[in-house]
């Protein structure tokens, strides 16, 4: 429960050990901040103070802690509901026009005054200044291909008014990576070439080894990265100085706008300090006792030794359900240049096929321990759109109607060793491409290919790189992939099913589709298969939608189509993802681990966890 509570309502509390010289704790809060009661949300109240350490895999790494701080404009709370966190409030009218009201007396994370100024410097000087943003408005800023409006009403009071509804705006501000629509004018400007002294930024530039006044800009405005100390945050922690690439630590935020009902400000925990490990030892450095919050770097097959480790280091191995659509999908190319897969692929007969030839009980025993769930890459049943008919339909074990099947298409020569043949005479070899990252998909695609191979079908599994795939991909050479389900598992109508329709190039499936949309119709091929493009005029329908029934209407459609169709094979969802808790209170036993939306630990709001004694 979040309320919002002036400043002599709450008997604020002095944080141990700060620095003396900055204000008392009622003069460091907004006016009114977001107040936090810890008991009515299920939680200990905590105490401020200790350092809570944890395990990285690469320095670039420290970018989590603007992940899992998780404080944004609008954020998602544990129901999957969008609420106000940075922000005070924001009204909403027609889907159109959107009034963001900040906390007065709001201030960035070095004591200056946070406000409408920070939203102007970003809109009018930043994302329309070509030299800093020479690709313009992103998506989740235009309408129907339209700009907003933009005004300031007062020092706490900016609108975006676009013509046409824009459901793509209140979402992005609260993902893992939200695009910060907001930045520190006061100290951005001074490297901006209509605000600063050009002998300074000549100066910085030259120290940097920018090649003008731009690049320097981009290099020092780092919301996202946290390599830069100097610049100002409004997250739970911030980066300090003088740290090396192998120890990072980040200190609190003594101005963050949060504070538990006793008058605490959050966070709770001074420090958090990430060591750099090599990925294939966090594991084991996590089970040594070296880490006491830790879930990156760490899957399912950790959790035996994980277990193991619990007596004597005195931690726990929670394990959080994985909120991606499937651990593993199998990726159809829809695309694909070569005419005679591009056809067998499209047929849904071929897919369904494939999709019924696959005993996922099996897979999911052998390398899941029974744990996992069964099924299509789709929503989960932590989501209020979940059908049950989304995930079992086509995906039971049924080689007999999977064989009937593949023989109704035509497929019904053999050649001697079993497999059937193509109508161009080839045998009916699938090559499957990997990134080559995940060994547990390599361990499930050789089940697939015993089962597959009682189908008459042959799969080699062709283990790649990352690029390779994505450029094989764009060619048109790919025929099938293997990657990770759906990214968001667990939608609720008021998030876009961009992921469920042809609109992003990086998508294995059918990037020429994708392509076609995202250079609007300059590139790629329009859709020319019914299914996407009905997908595609769903998605549309969703972007101009003003209405939560419009919006649920579309989403169910869609996966709809998806459960019909067969368009990714998935294998097994939910496969717990090991959370090592140690020695950290309020962070909670059971709880979905995923990116967007969930920012990790983010939606568990990791500035309420405390150490401790």
């Amino acid at each position: 429960m979040m309320i919002a509570a002036p400043v002599n309502a709450l008997d604020y509390k002095e944080i141990p050990g700060l620095d003396p010289n900055l204000p008392p704790t009622a003069e460091r809060v907004p006016a009114e901040p977001l107040v936090v009661d810890m008991e009515a949300n299920g939680r200990v109240t905590g105490k401020n103070g200790g350092s809570l350490h944890t395990l990285i895999g690469r320095s670039k790494d420290v970018r989590l802690i603007n992940v899992w701080g998780y404080a944004r404009l609008v954020g998602y709370n544990e129901a999957l509901d969008l609420v106000p966190d940075i922000l005070e409030s924001v009204d909403v009218e027609d889907g159109r026009v959107f009034t963001l009201h900040t906390r007065k007396g709001h201030k960035w994370s070095d004591g200056a005054p946070f406000g409408a100024e920070d939203f102007r410097y970003f809109y009018e000087d930043i994302v329309l200044n070509e030299e800093l943003t020479p690709s313009g408005l992103p998506p989740f800023l235009l309408a129907n291909g339209k700009p907003p409006k933009f005004e300031v009403l007062d020092e706490t009071t900016v609108r975006y008014t676009w013509e046409d509804p824009n459901p793509l705006f209140l979402p992005e501000l609260a993902k893992a990576r939200p695009p910060f629509i907001y930045r520190p004018a006061h100290y951005l400007k001074k490297f901006h070439d209509k605000y600063g002294d050009q002998a300074f930024i000549e100066a910085e530039a030259a120290k940097t080894k920018a090649r003008g006044w731009a690049p320097l800009h981009n290099k020092v405005d780092d919301m996202y990265n946290a390599r830069n100390p100097d610049l100002p945050t409004l997250q739970p922690w911030m980066l300090t100085s003088g740290d090396n690439d192998r120890r990072i630590t980040l200190v609190r935020n003594p101005f963050y706008h949060r504070v538990d009902s006793t008058g605490q400000q959050l966070p709770y925990i001074d420090k958090v300090i990430m060591t750099v490990a090599d990925g294939k030892l966090i594991a084991a450095k996590t089970q040594a006792g070296e880490s006491n919050l830790q879930a990156r770097n760490l899957s399912f097959s950790d959790i035996t030794v994980l277990k193991q480790g619990e007596a004597q280091q005195n931690y726990t191995t929670a394990l959080w359900p994985n909120s991606k659509g499937s651990e593993i999908s199998i990726l159809p190319n829809l695309t694909t240049n070569d005419p005679v897969w591009r056809k067998l692929l499209r047929d849904s007969r071929f897919r369904h096929a494939l999709s019924l030839g696959i005993d996922r009980t099996l897979i999911n025993r052998t390398l899941f321990f029974g744990l996992g769930k069964e099924g299509n890459d789709t929503v989960l049943s932590q989501s209020p759109l979940y059908k049950a008919e989304y995930r079992t339909k086509w995906a039971n074990y049924d080689p007999e109607k999977a064989n009937a099947l593949l023989d109704e298409i035509g497929l019904t020569e053999r050649d001697g060793s079993g497999t059937r043949i193509l109508p161009d005479g080839r045998p009916l070899e699938i090559i499957l491409e990997t990134s080559g990252e995940r060994q547990v998909e390599e361990d499930a695609l050789e089940l697939v290919s015993e089962n597959w191979k009682d189908l008459g079908v042959k799969l080699f599994v062709k283990p790649s790189q990352r690029d390779n795939l994505r450029e094989r991909a764009v060619s048109g050479d790919l025929v099938m992939s293997v990657w990770w389900g759906f990214e968001n598992g667990i939608p609720t109508s008021e998030m876009p099913p961009s992921d469920y329709a042809p609109t992003r190039e990086d998508d294995l499936t059918w990037f020429q589709w994708a392509d076609y949309y995202e250079t609007a119709e300059k590139g790629g091929e329009k859709p020319d298969w019914e299914p996407a493009a009905r997908l595609m005029e769903l998605y549309k329908s969703w972007l101009g939608s003003t209405s939560r029934e419009e919006r649920t209407k579309i989403w169910e459609e869609m996966l709809q189509i998806h459960a019909d169709e067969t368009i990714h094979i998935g294998l097994v969802s939910e496969v717990p993802q090991p959370v090592v808790i140690n020695g950290v209170q309020n962070v909670p036993l059971t709880a979905i681990y995923g990116w967007d939306p969930g920012a990790q630990f983010g939606i568990h709001r990791m500035d309420e966890f405390f150490m401790a004694d």
